[in-house]
């Protein structure tokens, strides 16, 4: 039996005696109707009208008939309801952060937004912790933590909402540890509606014998906007015995080493920008495996273009394992062997990371400390006034020749002088590989990192540039694989919560594999059942939305 079976098996058990210890059975999992409060609904005479027509990302609008603000089971009930009547064309908002126009679009009819249900704590009968639809990340961290110390491993961008960040998969600095968020989502809360408008709200749990389980499951990783409204979402680790609260979910470590640090681009040639890929690609590639003695360091490497002045690197490790120094002195060696590099201090904010001063020393801080420098302040990424474009990949081993090259290429075009672009190299295997891939709806369990190729700009009238260009990029830097990350030896599709329309265009994608391939592997033809029991008049969809299978 290898490490995953054991995983799995003991995940397996572990759930089914927390929840016999509670005495409730999946199928009595009951919806908690005693809230009934009712969201605002806002119209283009509103004047918080057009505040709420986008998200995030400028380049995306909308112009619905209504934006209705759901703050319960209860309230979105009746608005899906209302809309389903209606025969209006909806799309689900938490957090605001999509990446494409999966809910600000010109189709859109009605916006159902769920940002004011933030609620996050401890619920008894479930015996596990329950989070809502809109709190922010942040947020969730901080009520965890302080209330219980425990926490779920997910990203470092404090103002996503939970909604779609948990159901896409979710992953941060603590996943090489714990893995994915979703590998600790006990269950859902999700209001559906059948195939005459039978619209009702159902839970359902990661227990064997829950007849609700294929929803659970579909939302582990299946992407937002698919199967209905979350209301709530459970947390409760597998491997988690019934106890007090403060054992049922993983608990962060006390305090983290931190390091933040640039790589000016004057000390960077091709030969040397070629080694530092390599060597980045190298490390993760041999230090993957769920037993790796680093799956307790996480780094996020922004590879900016030339007009940033400097690539940055952020890395995290747990401070409470022996020799968590020498860990990190060891990746950060590995990262410059055969290179002429001296980090430097970071001398501006770069994509995710804000501008973290004086840490090119490493120090030690409280776990909750570091949470916050890094989140809270991460400008590029977080602008509400800009505009941007995202595409992602996930990499099993290293970087080829032709990779660096085509990105060393358009990182030092001569006509392209925007700092706010970069590709993020971002940590992964770990904790994530010790799952099998079908375990979860997140299907990516071999990859030793994850890339995201993004640029950020703030005129409509440079859209098609900055389009153009980052098309382009990732046209040639996959051209060995027909222009996109081809599942096979060296790579491992995209992340559905990096959305690219594209990937869903014969134009961009001409590898002959379909986008839901690229996005959810093997697991595809499960979750189109899930769309048949669960919206089988495919009520919700977009542009990458789970079709039914046709019977």
């Amino acid at each position: 039996m290898n490490r995953r079976s054991l995983l799995l098996t003991g995940a397996a058990v572990a759930g089914g005696s927390a929840l016999a210890a509670t005495g409730v059975r999946p199928a009595e999992a009951s919806v908690n109707r005693a809230s009934d409060e009712v969201g605002a609904l806002i119209t283009a005479a509103d004047s918080r009208y057009r505040a709420l027509t986008t998200g995030n990302n400028q380049r995306y609008e909308s112009a619905p008939d209504y934006i209705k603000m759901i703050r319960s089971a209860a309230d979105a009930e009746r608005a899906l309801r209302d809309a389903y009547r209606s025969g209006k064309r909806v799309s689900v908002r938490s957090g605001g952060h999509c990446f494409a126009d999966l809910v600000c679009n010109p189709d859109v009819e009605v916006i159902l937004d769920f940002s004011e249900m933030t609620h996050v704590g401890f619920d008894p009968r479930m015996q596990a912790f329950s989070v809502e639809p809109g709190a922010r990340l942040l947020n969730v961290y901080e009520a965890l933590y302080k209330g219980w110390g425990v926490t779920i491993p997910g990203g470092i961008c404090y103002s996503v909402g939970a909604g779609g960040h948990i159901c896409g998969g979710g992953y941060g600095l603590l996943s090489r540890a714990h893995g994915l968020v979703v590998d600790h989502l006990y269950a859902v809360e999700v209001v559906t509606v059948g195939a005459r408008g039978s619209v009702r709200t159902v839970v359902a749990t990661r227990e064997r014998n829950d007849p609700n389980r294929d929803l659970w499951w579909a939302h582990s990783g299946g992407g937002g906007g698919n199967f209905g409204l979350v209301t709530r979402y459970w947390f409760r680790s597998p491997n988690a015995r019934r106890g007090r609260p403060e054992d049922l979910l993983i608990s962060p470590p006390s305090t983290v080493l931190v390091s933040a640090a640039d790589l000016p681009w004057d000390q960077l040639d091709e030969r040397t920008f070629a080694r530092l890929l390599q060597n980045f690609g190298a490390w993760h590639e041999a230090n993957s495996a769920p037993d790796s003695p680093y799956r307790n360091l996480s780094s996020l490497f922004n590879v900016n273009s030339r007009a940033h002045g400097a690539l940055s690197i952020f890395t995290q490790v747990d401070a409470t394992v022996r020799g968590a120094r020498k860990l990190l002195d060891n990746y950060l060696a590995a990262l410059t062997e055969g290179t002429d590099l001296s980090p430097r201090d970071m001398s501006r904010a770069s994509g995710e990371l804000p501008h973290l001063r004086r840490l090119a020393e490493p120090q030690e801080l409280p776990w909750l400390t570091a949470t916050r420098m890094v989140g809270t302040n991460n400008p590029t990424i977080t602008n509400p006034n800009s505009r941007g474009a995202h595409k992602s990949g996930y990499m099993k081993k290293n970087f080829s020749d032709q990779q660096i090259s085509a990105l060393y290429e358009y990182m030092t075009r001569e006509d392209f002088t925007n700092p706010d672009t970069m590709l993020v190299l971002f940590s992964f295997g770990g904790g994530v590989n010790a799952v099998e891939s079908d375990a979860t709806a997140n299907a990516q369990r071999n990859s030793a990192f994850k890339m995201t190729f993004q640029t950020f700009w703030p005129d409509r009238k440079d859209d098609a540039f900055y389009m153009d260009w980052i098309r382009g990029l990732y046209a040639d830097f996959f051209a060995e694989s027909r222009g996109v990350p081809l599942i096979g030896d060296q790579m491992e599709g995209c992340y559905i919560n990096y959305a690219d329309s594209d990937m869903a265009d014969p134009a961009h994608n001409r590898s002959g594999m379909p986008w839901h391939t690229l996005y959810y592997k093997d697991n595809y033809p499960r979750l189109q059942r899930a769309k048949r029991r669960w919206d089988p008049g495919n009520f919700f969809r977009h542009s990458l939305s789970i079709e039914p299978t046709a019977s």
